[in-house]
């Protein structure tokens, strides 16, 4: 007799069906649960970095690299081109003003300055001649003067007496026209000597005028090439450092040519490297600070160089009050140089965090330091410890400031300890 064999409800088929489709629901809820912004994980809190937001003092400043150089440098060049024939001092030698550095020969200079003497020499030697001459044409003027005069006298008087007799009969008109003619004849000979002595007079004075200025031409001429000529020993011409000196005796310079710096030991400024894009940000008035040998200092920017070199720009910046002690020429120093000043204002530590948000958002801690949440936030300025806040969080609220580079997309953090 058949016997009927019951249908097992749970078989193998069927348990297998159910367990595809529940794996099948689980995947897609994973898949909806992570993609729906509510993923989530765990982290150590031991590390990560935890900051507080701060409400303080806040003033931006940037940490530049500067370097200490001479208050003031005096370079020295070659006035006129020559051999180095030689040499006084080395390079980082301390000169006084006035001291000898080194010789210079140029034989075309020397020669010019050779054939100058000779020439004003020979000009005031020739000039000297013309006075003479011009002296004693006027001294015969002068004599002819006084004969001249002498006679008109002598005229006058004859034409005086023969006209008081002419008057008393005592002569003839004869007599008396040949002592008028004669009268007049001295009188117009005076005056044209006269005229020609006051001629001379001027003449004289015009070429003796002339004379000296062509001599003080020709003597500043003079003066001007043994000067140069002076120039080829060249001199410190104040006192301090001589630095960058490359000379070598034989070797030729030619005119204009750098033979090196003398730094006046007088003081030190500081020169700092700043990125360019703080240029327009950037003016003389600025204060900076750094720190050395356990005190700060104070700077202040003197000079903003407005060209750029490989991305940056230079300032020189003046010591404010006591300067240094112990600083070097071409020590460097980290300048703190201050963008703006100090006021009350939200505080961000800095972080890693700034890498992966770009300072948008950050992690902020719950209010029982379980978990930590994605908010978004706004920063304006910054200073090498902090970013100013200026939206987003509050005074007293924590949030993660260390790198986010290992969180990819999840937007909550469950803190473990």
């Amino acid at each position: 007799m058949d016997r009927v064999i019951e249908k097992k409800t749970w078989n193998t088929k069927r348990i297998l069906t159910i367990a595809g489709i529940a794996g099948i629901v689980l995947l897609i809820g994973g898949s909806i649960y992570f993609t729906s912004g509510k993923s989530k994980l765990d982290v150590d809190t031991e590390r990560i970095t935890i900051s507080e937001i701060k409400k303080g003092p806040f003033q931006e400043f940037i940490p530049v690299n500067g370097v200490v150089m001479p208050l003031t440098t005096i370079y020295i060049d070659a006035t006129d081109g020559g051999r180095v024939e030689q040499k006084y001092v080395d390079d980082g030698a301390l000169v006084k003003e006035g001291d000898p550095i080194l010789k210079l020969s140029n034989t075309d200079l020397e020669l010019s300055l050779a054939n100058e003497q000779s020439t004003v020499y020979g000009n005031q030697t020739q000039m000297q001649i013309s006075h003479i001459q011009a002296q004693q044409s006027t001294i015969g003027k002068l004599t002819s003067m006084e004969d001249v005069d002498v006679q008109l006298k002598e005229a006058e008087r004859i034409y005086k007496l023969d006209k008081d007799l002419y008057a008393k009969k005592a002569i003839g008109s004869q007599e008396m026209e040949t002592a008028t003619h004669q009268y007049n004849y001295n009188l117009a000979k005076w005056r044209l000597a006269k005229k020609i002595l006051q001629q001379d007079t001027l003449s004289v004075k015009q070429q003796d005028k002339q004379n000296l200025e062509q001599y003080a031409q020709m003597k500043n001429t003079l003066d001007l090439l043994r000067k140069k000529v002076d120039a080829l020993t060249v001199r410190a011409p104040v006192g301090g450092q001589l630095t960058n000196f490359d000379a070598e005796i034989g070797q030729n310079k030619n005119k204009g040519e750098h033979l090196g710096q003398l730094d006046v030991l007088s003081g030190f400024k500081v020169r700092c490297g700043i990125e360019e894009h703080y240029l327009s940000r950037v003016f003389t008035g600025l204060k900076a600070h750094f720190d050395f040998a356990g005190k700060t200092y104070q700077l202040i920017v003197k000079k903003v160089f407005s060209n750029i070199v490989n991305g940056q720009f230079n300032v020189d910046m003046a010591f404010v009050g006591e300067t240094a002690k112990g600083i070097k020429k071409g020590q460097t120093l980290q300048v703190y140089l201050n963008l703006s000043e100090e006021t009350t204002a939200l505080l961000l530590p800095k972080g890693g965090f700034f890498q992966q948000t770009g300072g948008n958002w950050i992690f902020k801690v719950s209010a029982d330091g379980k978990k930590a949440y994605k908010v978004d936030i706004q920063i304006n300025r910054q200073s090498p410890d902090y970013f100013e806040l200026t939206s987003g969080l509050q005074p007293g609220d924590k949030v993660i400031t260390s790198s986010y580079e290992t969180y990819g997309d999840i937007q909550e953090l469950v803190l473990k300890k």
